[in-house]
């Protein structure tokens, strides 16, 4: 479920509509982006809104923000994880199709924003980024080793699929295309298709 289909489910929930815009903003501009003026801007709460539901200001917006936006995407794999990693690697890059086709190409992966664009006084946000990326690695590691991995390569396919498919919504949104992302899916389930035959068969002789 998007975020602005998870905003509609609670229209007159003023808090849920700025951790909504802040992270639409985050998608977009990096955490350094996310101003209070334009949270209120976006989801239209009033000003005294700010500290009457985020006391301690811009900061926490952003870590909560950051985490409702994680726990969503978050919420989408743990149930596509159960039917196997190549459905959950294709929801994955389907949920992306769609937040870049909507966004016209302007909002990207707002865990990596926070991994890569917080500043001295964002760490925490970091922490936060690299607590949701661990928990996509075990739900798709889980996910392999239900497809017949061993743990250890199991694990290694998660941290390459993840960053492959990251790395792809990035260039998304610098040539303003899908290609990349369906470029990546590709072979990314080739390697898997792969690693698949190596494990039944073996690898074949020279």
């Amino acid at each position: 479920m998007s975020l602005a289909m998870r905003a509609r489910t609670k229209r007159g929930d003023t808090r849920t509509k700025m951790l909504v815009s802040a992270a639409e903003v985050m998608r977009e501009r990096g955490a350094a982006g996310v101003t209070i003026d334009e949270v209120l801007a976006r989801s239209g709460a009033p000003r005294g809104s700010v500290y009457y539901h985020f006391p301690e200001g811009r900061n926490q917006i952003l870590a909560e923000a950051l985490r409702y936006a994680g726990d969503a995407i978050t919420a989408d794999i743990d149930d596509a994880a159960a039917r196997g990693a190549k459905v959950l690697i294709r929801q994955f890059v389907e949920f992306w199709e769609r937040v870049l086709a909507e966004s016209d190409f302007n909002a990207g992966c707002p865990v990596v924003a926070a991994a890569i664009g917080s500043s001295d006084d964002e760490v925490p946000l970091a922490a936060e980024a690299g607590r949701i990326f661990a928990h996509w690695r075990t739900a798709l590691t889980r996910s392999f080793v239900a497809d017949g991995f061993e743990e250890s390569d199991a694990d290694s396919l998660a941290v390459m699929s993840i960053a492959a498919l990251e790395g792809a919504v990035v260039l998304c949104r610098s040539l303003r295309s899908s290609d990349p992302l369906r470029l990546v899916h590709d072979q990314v389930e080739f390697l898997i298709k792969a690693r698949e035959f190596v494990r039944r068969n073996g690898l074949p002789e020279r």
